[in-house]
């Protein structure tokens, strides 16, 4: 079938909306009518050629609507409201112990281009587009496999345009909180960095009950908006000197924190703040891409640093 998707052509080339031929699905997949799709740092990296080789569609926080499905699909019918998220091979080791994001081919199934079979389902002018994230949101139609998808409750009322950034950067925050530092109820913890993925930290960690979530950014704006979510302090780094507020604050030292910012200089005061004795910190290396070539290593208890792909 004929779609319209935002390609990009080559190297940090602006996108282009061009009609492209959209393959049928087959026995593990789904066609999706995307309703809507947010925009993540990763699909700059990826315009900028540093995960997936090109011709690529990009986008990877779809959300819409199943159209069809192939014959082994069991999980939703035609109708159904969906999230997209990322791909994975549901066999490997990490998947089967409930570590689908630490796949052993996550590289090959988000970043190497084809779909799960090694085939592709976009095309243009006879030439195969990349397939990214196991989804290419940054279309009007696109085809995944089931496992890229999450059904939305068919009693939910809410519009699916909010829902897509659910499939990577509200995950990636409420998930870091929630599934890695478990902070117990009436724990301290600290979050730098108020963009999607740590705002949504604030809200795991609201969830999660902690006594007092100190925040951390350079813009005001989003420091309110972390106030209004759940922060009991919030902080202008511009403003203060970090590691004397934190002591001012909590004198036997935060039980976790968490980095959002990627920026390394930023880490490396984080592991000087204090930490109380079994205190945890997480933070995310925007520097550090996922290629198609490296190795996943197997998760290890509460991980020190995560790599931020998606």
């Amino acid at each position: 079938m004929k779609v319209t998707a935002a390609v990009v052509n080559g190297e940090k080339r602006d996108f282009e909306l061009e009609e492209i031929e959209l393959d049928a699905p087959k026995d593990n997949e789904v066609l999706i009518k995307l309703v809507a799709t947010g925009v993540c740092h990763t699909d700059v990296a990826g315009q900028d050629g540093l995960t997936t080789p090109m011709p690529v569609v990009l986008g990877h926080e779809g959300a819409g609507i199943v159209e069809q499905v192939g014959a082994a699909v069991s999980s939703v019918k035609p109708g159904d409201k969906v999230i997209l998220s990322f791909s994975y091979c549901g066999k490997c080791r990490n998947c089967l112990e409930g570590h689908p994001g630490m796949c052993e081919k996550f590289n090959d199934l988000n970043f190497a281009g084809p779909n799960f079979d090694g085939t592709h389902r976009m095309h243009k002018d006879r030439h195969d587009l990349s397939l990214f994230f196991g989804q290419s949101s940054f279309a009007t139609y696109t085809v995944v496999d089931e496992h890229n998808i999450v059904k939305v409750p068919d009693d939910a009322d809410v519009d699916l345009a909010y829902l897509g950034p659910l499939g990577c950067g509200l995950q990636t925050g409420s998930g870091s909180v929630l599934n890695y530092l478990k902070p117990e109820p009436g724990a301290t913890i600290a979050i730098f960095g108020m963009g999607p993925v740590g705002l949504s930290a604030v809200m795991g960690a609201k969830i999660a009950e902690a006594s007092r979530i100190l925040v951390f950014d350079l813009n005001d704006q989003r420091l309110a908006m972390a106030k209004e979510l759940g922060a009991t302090d919030v902080f202008n780094g511009k403003d203060i000197d970090v590691e004397t507020t934190v002591k001012e604050l909590i004198p036997g030292g935060i039980d976790y924190s968490l980095d959002t910012t990627g920026n390394r200089e930023r880490v490396r005061d984080q592991k000087r703040h204090p930490h109380s004795p079994p205190g945890r910190n997480l933070c995310f290396d925007r520097d550090r891409r996922r290629h198609p070539n490296q190795r996943h290593e197997r998760p290890a208890g509460r991980i020190q640093e995560a790599r931020r792909g998606r």
